[in-house]
């Protein structure tokens, strides 16, 4: 489980295809004496686990399921990525529960920049649209952020000057793409909702049965 507030950015050190998918090796830096063999780390929003890790360059084997649905197939040498350490029992806090479970991606429609605001209107898979509600929360390449408005087929966030300078949303671009991860909590309404829709209608009654209400 993570929160989305990105710890660190890393440079992608290395790209090799291999049975079933492709091995990606990043320079994880500060953080790299902490981990070993097995332990998890969202790269761009993406939960991988390290399967070696010499001198700080940690190796992950990314499957083509993960290839396809994610945008770690696009990473090449000296790319730049985000990182986020999973939480602790214990540990504060911020941000919102992401799983590092990519829905999908979306691709950067407009960069609205201004001496007052930095806002990135996406265009999201047509799957992902129901869940980007206004003001509810989605995580942008592992970042945590606020849906700020939506259109019926787009969605803008605002970035802050922390978020510009600690993530690699600082120098995304129009026409890019990025991950997307919707909340789980918009998420799971919906599908039972949807559930119930297909079960013949929603209900005082079903939705008592489905738990939503006494």
């Amino acid at each position: 489980m993570f929160t989305g507030i990105i710890e660190s950015t890393a440079t992608v050190s290395a790209t090799d295809s291999v049975a079933g998918g492709r091995c990606l090796r990043i320079d994880i830096g500060a953080i790299g004496g902490e981990f070993k063999n097995g332990d998890s780390l969202s790269v761009s929003g993406v939960c991988l686990t390290v399967t070696t890790i010499a001198d700080d360059i940690a190796a992950f084997d990314v499957i083509n399921e993960t290839l396809e649905r994610t945008t770690l197939g696009e990473k090449h040498v000296g790319t730049q990525v985000n990182l986020e350490r999973p939480l602790r029992v214990g540990d504060r806090f911020d941000g919102h529960f992401v799983q590092g479970h990519v829905d999908g991606t979306a691709r950067i429609e407009r960069i609205q920049k201004s001496s007052k605001e930095h806002i990135l209107w996406l265009a999201p898979q047509k799957h992902l649209v129901p869940y980007m509600i206004p003001k509810g929360s989605v995580a942008v390449d592992g970042v945590s952020l606020t849906i700020a408005a939506v259109t019926d087929r787009t969605f803008s966030v605002a970035l802050i000057p922390t978020t510009l300078d600690r993530t690699t949303l600082g120098s995304a671009k129009k026409g890019d793409r990025v991950n997307i991860e919707s909340d789980i909590i918009a998420r799971t309404i919906i599908c039972h909702l949807s559930n119930l829709k297909e079960a013949g209608g929603i209900s005082l009654k079903a939705m008592q049965n489905a738990g939503f209400i006494r």
